[in-house]
C-alpha cells in the first residue's frame, strides 16, 4: 500500500513526519536508489526505503503508554535549547515513541504516547473533540467570576474556544484549585484561557484525557494502556 514517504518514516519510528519531511528535503531519503522528493510516495513492503543509505527498519509492534509528564520536560523531541525531553524518560519502551498533543515544560500530568501515527493524529485533531481535564492552581481576585469567564467561549490567538466545564474544586484567600475541562487542547490554551480571566497560573496538571485517568501513576513513570483502555480510547476518536 502507498503512502506519503514522511508518514512511513513515522510509522516505522524513524523519525516524526515534521522531521521526515526535513530528511526528504535535505536529500537523505532514498527510494529504489533514487533521492525521494517532498510529496513523493511509495510502497514500503515493495520499494527499498533508505535514510543515510540505511533501509528502513521493519514495522514495530503498536505501542500505548501513558506517562506521567513531571515539570522540567518538553514534548518535544529535538529541543534547540538543548531542555530535557519526554524521549528519555520512556527509554526503556523498547521503540520510538511520540507524545500525543503537547504539555509545556512547567506543564504535568497525563501524556500518551505512541508509534502509532494514525491513532494521534485522529486524537490530535480538535474535530474528534476529545476532553481534557487539568487541575489548575490559580491565584487571582473574585475567582467565582473569573471561572464564568473560564466557562464561556474566549477568543485566543485569532480563534474562538468551545465552552469549557470549570468547578471550583478548593478556594483560599487570593487563590484556588479549579478543575477545568477542554475539548480542543492547543498550544497553552489554559494558561491563556487563565490569563484572559485575570488569574496566575501557579500549577497546571493535566488528570485525564478521554477516557484515560491519571489515577496513582507518580511522576516521571509510565505504563502500558490496558485493551480496555484502549478500546474506550479509540472509540472516543471514531477509530472503532
Amino acid at each position: 500500500m502507498t503512502d506519503r514517504i514522511q508518514k512511513i518514516l513515522s510509522a516505522r519510528g524513524v523519525a516524526s513526519r515534521r522531521a521526515g519531511e526535513k530528511m526528504i528535503e535535505d536529500g537523505r531519503v532514498t527510494v529504489n536508489g533514487a533521492t525521494a522528493l517532498l510529496g513523493q510516495s511509495a510502497d514500503p513492503d515493495t520499494d527499498v526505503i533508505c535514510v543515510d543509505g540505511v533501509p528502513l527498519p521493519s514495522r514495530p509492534e503498536k505501542l500505548y503508554i501513558m506517562l506521567n509528564k513531571p515539570k522540567g520536560y518538553v514534548t518535544t523531541l529535538s529541543d534547540e535549547k538543548g531542555r530535557k525531553d519526554v524521549s528519555e524518560l520512556v527509554k526503556d519502551a523498547g521503540t520510538r515513541l511520540y507524545p500525543v498533543g503537547r504539555l509545556d515544560l512547567n506543564s504535568e500530568g497525563l501524556l500518551i504516547m505512541t508509534n502509532d501515527g494514525d491513532a494521534a493524529n485522529r486524537l490530535m485533531h480538535p474535530s474528534h473533540n476529545v476532553k481534557k481535564t487539568y487541575h489548575t492552581w490559580v491565584r487571582g481576585r473574585d475567582i467565582k467570576q473569573a471561572a464564568e469567564k473560564l466557562a464561556a467561549p474566549m477568543e485566543i490567538d485569532g480563534y474562538t474556544t468551545r465552552p469549557a466545564h470549570v468547578d471550583v474544586m478548593a478556594e483560599d484567600d487570593g487563590g484556588a484549585m479549579l478543575s477545568i475541562t477542554i475539548g480542543e487542547g492547543r498550544n497553552r490554551q489554559v494558561r491563556k484561557m487563565c490569563e484572559q480571566a485575570g488569574l496566575y497560573v501557579t500549577r497546571l496538571k493535566r488528570v485525564r484525557e478521554g477516557s484515560l485517568e491519571l489515577g496513582e501513576l507518580k511522576p516521571g513513570c509510565w505504563r502500558y494502556l490496558t485493551e480496555e483502555e484502549l478500546q474506550k480510547l479509540f472509540k472516543s476518536c471514531g477509530l472503532n
